[in-house]
């Protein structure tokens, strides 16, 4: 598959959240009709202490986010799915609070192209796991709503874990962020 993002995006460092808005070219490379998609949103893995996150925490005796508050804990809402402008149904994972399925309202037949878009917003944990923040210091990382892999093998819907690795399809990301005037970003890529 072909995934290519078109994303914007503002960090609100009083309230350590995120808010921004994702466009995606999703091209089916496959030679499947594909009805759904299965997305990531990773940032649900640290809302509360009943994730895969948490279990593979607590596995390796470390308890400081399971014993975490609401306030250093994270989380991300307001999804609105579209699917080339039509609201698509977002079905949640039997298992995991950080898996959805956005249904697709028209079949994305081999070889063809959709558009799916939605704002989001992110309230970042503080720094348990490969991102979040440390006072108005950001690590931003598995931030939005991401299609998980699909291959030969079919979907590849993935929880976010401490200890493993993301894969995730190709494509290209065009990524608009605005942050309050005295941050530094540090970034991959080619700053516009």
């Amino acid at each position: 598959q072909k995934v290519d993002n078109l994303i914007d995006v503002t960090l609100n460092d009083k309230e350590h959240s995120l808010d921004g808005f994702i466009k995606i070219q999703y091209t089916n490379n496959s030679t499947d009709t594909l009805t759904y998609i299965w997305f990531h949103l990773w940032p649900n893995a640290f809302k509360n202490d009943r994730t895969a996150f948490t279990d593979q925490q607590l596995k390796e005796r470390r308890t400081d986010f399971y014993f975490s508050n609401n306030e250093q804990r994270g989380y991300i809402n307001r999804l609105d799915f579209k699917v080339n402008g039509i609201t698509a149904r977002l079905e949640d994972h039997p298992e995991h609070i950080d898996i959805a399925k956005v249904v697709l309202p028209v079949y994305l037949l081999p070889g063809k192209q959709i558009t799916i878009t939605t704002p989001f917003h992110v309230k970042l944990p503080q720094n348990f796991s490969r991102g979040g923040h440390v006072g108005d210091e950001y690590q931003v990382t598995q931030w939005f709503p991401k299609p998980a892999v699909y291959d030969r093998k079919g979907w590849h819907p993935i929880p976010y874990l401490d200890q493993g690795e993301f894969f995730s399809e190709f494509g290209d990301y065009v990524v608009q962020i605005t942050v309050p005037k005295d941050f530094i970003i540090a970034a991959t890529g080619i700053a516009g």
